[in-house]
């Protein structure tokens, strides 16, 4: 099943920003975190869940169908 993907402005604003090498990782985390809806918060809440990457965070909440992400972080 596909699924969607929803970005903050703000998650935008940080992503470019970033020199390609934080953003490359800044959005495979993102890709992490969309393929394991088993670990994502409860669609429609105030829930947040957070995801790892290297040297990257992604924070993010669900609704039916995706994900909106709606912070993140890049220890470059």
């Amino acid at each position: 099943m596909p699924y969607e993907v929803d970005l903050a402005v703000r998650v935008e604003d940080a992503l470019d920003e970033l020199p390609p090498e934080g953003r490359r990782e800044v959005m495979e985390t993102i890709a992490v975190a969309l393929m394991r809806p088993r670990q994502w918060p409860e669609p429609g809440g105030w829930h947040a869940a957070v995801v790892f990457g290297s040297r990257s965070w992604v924070s993010f909440t669900a609704f039916l169908g995706g994900i909106e992400v709606i912070d993140v972080g890049w220890a470059g």
